[in-house]
């Protein structure tokens, strides 16, 4: 019994050996395999013969051990080795590797979640981020207003070359200096029409019908018939030069005051109380007035075919002489903003000095867009006021608010103007620009990274950036008690305990590595001694066969 015990003792560390050198062979086998994590098996002796207990010892002899004789040896476990691998950069915008504790979620076809550490991941014909085997990537997704919403774990999308955005200005900075050596505005430009009469003879009102209006030097020829156009064009007012714009008569309005109404808007002239200077369109002693507002670059210039009608008779309805000119330094200054669409809508502004005073200066500021469809340019008019220091002190009427109700665009778009960087010092000239403005035309996303938070940014044609997912991780309180599958993947086991699904940097996550994918921990060292020590293992203990094998039939011999 004692041979054929020592025999079985023996086939039990072939086993066993074989059994490792299974292992050691897995492990090699993925030595280059992403995120691969290595095993290594353990042996425990089985239970032993025990032929005496043995005794302690008394006082007249000493103790005796235990008499046991050993039955070789099994297999006691299987241990995955979850330390993480190096890090190899790979410039993949989809490679993701973590850097510590944790583990990619995905989702199989069947809806099952399942865990890897390998981040070769790549954008399927849905924008989908997805495994190599197409299972999908799973972490936070982002609202309308790409916001994270890390409560919601769902398929990652990457939408690159589809999603387009734009986003309407909220807010423009403006920088630069307006110099106090300036002058005053206390008025604008006058212009004066010819005498102007009604059919009967006498002067002109608001009231007055534009079909009844004529030239005092030639009554008996009205300036205007219904359904005449009169056109709007090349004045000048300051350095620039105005859009054209047209008034149908009977259609646009009817009298002569609808006309100066109009012309009024046209011109961007800002009638609004506490402006300096007596700024309008009025009908005023029989003839039409043009009044400028203050400041230099308010100053309108009309020559004698600015206003023309498609009248044959009178093509040249107006006449205009010039009274007065605009004083008192100004500038003007032009910046784009975007609407909700993203299309860009230009923005006028004349600033002119209105006010010196022992507290400091003030300027005031009218805005105006001159690319408007219609005759209402004047977006309104504010101040800005500076102490005895040139310092920004306080500004008025910087909420501006741009129709635009026939674009398709969010209508009105609401902005605000940001003086607090423009000083008031005295420079040799003033410059006011815009330093900067929150808003996007439209843009296409055309490329993403991913952060160690795991947040994924997308960056746009147009400049713009916006997050558009985050990454989860999967922390388990027993990473060794998954059960590995085939296609470096994982799944729950009974001894895995709950995974913790987190954004990476909390409750122990690593961090995610974007454009990098770990490589596997097997040490190739290590297991070549593995190999040399198991190969050992097995010829030893194939010698304890034969050898026992031998002893038997030694003994048969003598039998015989």
């Amino acid at each position: 019994m004692g041979l054929t015990t020592a025999m079985y003792t023996g086939l039990s560390g072939l086993n066993v050996n074989q059994a490792r050198i299974t292992t050691i062979g897995h492990n090699i086998a993925n030595v280059n395999t992403h995120a691969f994590k290595s095993s290594r098996m353990l042996f425990q002796t089985q239970l032993s013969q025990l032929l005496t207990m043995g005794n302690g010892p008394t006082a007249t002899s000493g103790g005796v051990n235990p008499m046991q004789i050993g039955l070789g040896a099994s297999i006691a476990a299987t241990q995955k080795n979850f330390n993480p691998g190096s890090i190899e950069t790979t410039g993949i915008a989809s490679d993701m590797a973590v850097d510590g504790s944790g583990f990619f979620i995905l989702r199989r076809p069947n809806g099952q979640q399942v865990y890897t550490r390998d981040g070769s991941f790549a954008l399927d014909s849905s924008n989908r981020l997805v495994s190599t085997d197409g299972y999908s990537v799973r972490g936070f997704g982002v609202d309308d207003g790409f916001n994270i919403q890390p409560t919601v774990l769902t398929d990652l999308v990457i939408p690159v070359g589809t999603l387009s955005v734009a986003q309407s200005t909220e807010n423009v900075v403006m920088d630069g200096d307006l110099s106090a050596t300036g002058t005053i505005a206390t008025q604008g430009s006058a212009h004066s029409s010819q005498a102007l009469v009604n059919g009967g003879g006498g002067a002109v009102a608001a009231g007055t019908a534009l079909t009844d209006v004529r030239s005092a030097a030639t009554p008996g020829v009205a300036l205007f018939a219904n359904g005449n156009t009169i056109t709007v064009s090349s004045v000048d007012r300051g350095d620039r030069q105005l859009a054209e714009q047209t008034f149908v008569v009977g259609t646009d309005g009817t009298t002569l005051g609808d006309f100066a109404d109009w012309l009024e808007a046209a011109l961007g002239i800002q009638d609004i109380a506490g402006v300096p200077g007596d700024p309008g369109v009025v009908i005023q002693g029989g003839a039409l007035v043009i009044n400028s507002n203050a400041g230099e670059q308010n100053g309108i210039s009309i020559n004698a075919t600015d206003i023309t009608s498609d009248n044959a008779n009178t093509a040249v309805p107006f006449t205009f002489t010039q009274t007065a000119e605009a004083n008192g330094t100004s500038l003007i200054t032009s910046f784009t903003v975007y609407d909700s669409l993203g299309t860009p809508v230009i923005i006028s502004a004349t600033i002119a000095m209105e006010a010196k005073t022992a507290t400091g200066a003030v300027w005031r500021f009218y805005l105006e867009a001159p690319e408007s469809d219609s005759a209402a340019q004047s977006l309104g008019t504010g101040t800005i006021t500076f102490d005895t220091e040139g310092n920004f002190q306080s500004v008025t009427g910087n909420q501006i608010s741009v129709n635009r109700a026939s674009s398709g665009a969010v209508s009105p778009m609401v902005f605000t103007l940001d003086f607090t960087g423009v000083h008031g010092l005295s420079t040799r000239a003033s410059n006011v620009i815009m330093a900067e403005q929150d808003g996007f035309p439209p843009g296409t996303l055309s490329a993403y990274s991913v952060g160690l938070d795991g947040t994924i940014n997308g960056a746009f044609t147009n400049g713009m950036t916006q997050t558009l997912g985050q990454i989860a991780l999967a922390i388990l309180p027993n990473p060794e008690g998954l059960v590995a599958e085939s296609d470096n993947l994982y799944v729950l086991g009974p001894n895995a305990g709950e995974p913790t699904i987190t954004e990476p940097g909390l409750f122990g996550a690593g961090a995610v590595l974007g454009g990098a994918l770990e490589l596997s921990n097997v040490d190739l060292a290590a297991e070549f001694i593995g190999l040399i020590t198991s190969s050992t293992g097995f010829q030893a203990a194939s010698r304890v066969i034969s050898t026992s094998s031998d002893m038997l039939d030694q003994l048969l011999l003598i039998v015989r």
